[in-house]
């Protein structure tokens, strides 16, 4: 049975045939880094790194990119508040990402691209649609004329009359048309800039995506993938700023997941219903956390409360006792090899295998995926109240590892090593505790031995006017 993909170009499911045989390329929108990531960021984060999963698991060779954005109104804002560089709120909250990401199980890229490290793609760029006659520079700023993309609209499905609706240009405002997006912004006092041909300045928020996708996938690659606050106007500027470029498609297969209310809420700082993953791993376990995002479809609302963490915590709870209870069969078992009987149990595990597949192969249903899982757990339970041998429980342990990692559940590994990491860093922040009251009291060599060990065992240690700060080499 093929996969298929709710595409949000064409409104509809369709079978997924990647553009290189068994290559696929698959680009991510990541987060902005002037803060930690919140649940709704999580949410969209786990959702790809399931899908990603799952195309690994059929035996597709994925080249996955998420960005950072790394320069923007937010990073420049946030860096003017605490007094600091833009690079140092990006390299400390890139950090902060990791760590947060790691705790959920989210496998690394296999590029991070940041926005400040391609520039130059994203000027070639824009001088390409200058070129062309798709943008236009007023004063040190370029706008994209999108009056010269006819299918403008056709991601978010709205015609260019009906987005235009209610816009309006301002006296002094320099766009041709109200919804032209801007390319390249002229550099304001106290904003870092680079040079280009129409004077210092930086890109625009929807620029990056398309140069570096394309710098890492090519002009057409296979899956882009975001939030659904991101259909409009980030992918469908993408879209017309790429094709217009490029004349050929730029994305095959959009896949967008749906929201993430608060009890019920829309998340809103302002209503203090803003939840960081940082706090909520401080309050929950990470996997638990990951269990309740998969939990329901990925483009089905979901609503994130207390009732439903702690049901996703029992949930998984009894598929965790049952791994353990396979797990001291298969030490402990007085039978070694599977009997006549047991063998008969095998057919039952490809089943459930084929279920679970069937469930995947349907637009990525986790949902219907888990319910495959526990059916198969109640079933699994039954047999162990009256014994098993070694070689089933290590078939049947086999199986469950194989479907959890898909999903990226049921890795003990992760608990511990997360456990290990906030040791570690608990550690560090110690020494440089106790590095601090030595510079206070003047002890310059007991300050500079821990900063030189630290650096030997990859920890450099930075010194500003806010106190000292470390990160991993």
């Amino acid at each position: 049975m093929p996969i298929r993909v709710h595409n949000t170009l064409t409104g509809r499911k369709e079978e997924f045939v990647p553009l290189r045989g068994q290559e696929v390329g698959m680009y991510t929108c990541g987060p902005t880094v002037y803060d930690y990531i919140h649940i709704g960021n999580a949410r969209c984060l786990v959702a790809h790194d399931v899908i990603r999963r799952y195309l690994e698991y059929r035996g597709y060779k994925v080249t996955y990119v998420q960005n950072f954005t790394d320069i923007d109104d937010k990073m420049i804002n946030r860096a003017h508040k605490l007094g600091w560089t833009v690079a140092q709120v990006a390299e400390k909250y890139i950090n902060e990402y990791f760590a947060d990401a790691d705790a959920l199980g989210i496998k690394r890229a296999d590029v991070h691209p940041r926005a400040t490290e391609h520039i130059e793609d994203m000027r070639r760029l824009v001088e390409n649609l200058i070129k062309k006659g798709h943008a236009y520079e007023v004063g040190g700023d370029v706008y994209y004329d999108i009056t010269t993309f006819k299918e403008y609209g056709k991601l978010s499905h709205q015609k260019l009359d009906e987005l235009a609706a209610g816009s309006r240009v301002a006296v002094e405002d320099k766009k041709r048309n109200p919804m032209d997006f801007v390319l390249w912004k002229k550099q304001k006092p106290g904003e870092p800039a680079w040079d280009s041909p129409w004077g210092k300045g930086r890109p625009g928020w929807h620029l990056e995506c398309s140069a570096m996708s394309m710098r890492y996938l090519g002009e057409t690659f296979d899956i882009h993938a975001g939030g659904a606050d991101l259909i409009f106007p980030h992918h469908e500027n993408e879209i017309a700023q790429s094709e217009a470029a490029t004349g050929k498609p730029f994305a095959r297969y959009w896949i967008h997941n749906a929201y993430l209310n608060i009890e019920g809420e829309k998340m809103s700082k302002s209503l203090g219903n803003f939840l960081l993953v940082h706090d909520l791993r401080q309050k929950y376990d990470p996997e638990v956390i990951r269990f309740f995002l998969i939990s329901a479809h990925y483009r089905s609302p979901l609503n994130f409360t207390e009732e439903g963490l702690s049901s996703a915590q029992s949930a998984l709870q009894r598929l965790r006792n049952t791994v353990d209870n396979l797990e001291y069969h298969r030490q402990h078992s007085e039978r070694e090899w599977m009997s006549d009987r047991e063998k008969e149990y095998l057919p039952r595990l490809r089943q459930a295998r084929e279920e679970f597949i069937q469930a995947m192969d349907d637009d990525f249903n986790t949902a219907d995926a888990l319910a495959a899982l526990f059916d198969l757990n109640r079933e699994v339970n039954t047999h162990l109240s009256g014994g098993i041998s070694r070689e089933l429980a290590t078939r049947i342990l086999d199986t469950y590892h194989e479907l959890g990692e898909v999903l990226g559940i049921l890795v003990q590994d992760r608990v511990e090593q997360q456990a290990g990491s906030e040791m570690t860093e608990e550690l560090i922040k110690l020494l440089l505790e106790v590095r601090e009251d030595a510079r206070r009291a003047k002890d310059w060599p007991t300050a500079d031995k821990i900063r030189d060990r630290l650096g030997e065992l990859g920890v450099t240690v930075e010194d500003t006017p806010q106190g000292s700060r470390w990160k991993l080499s």
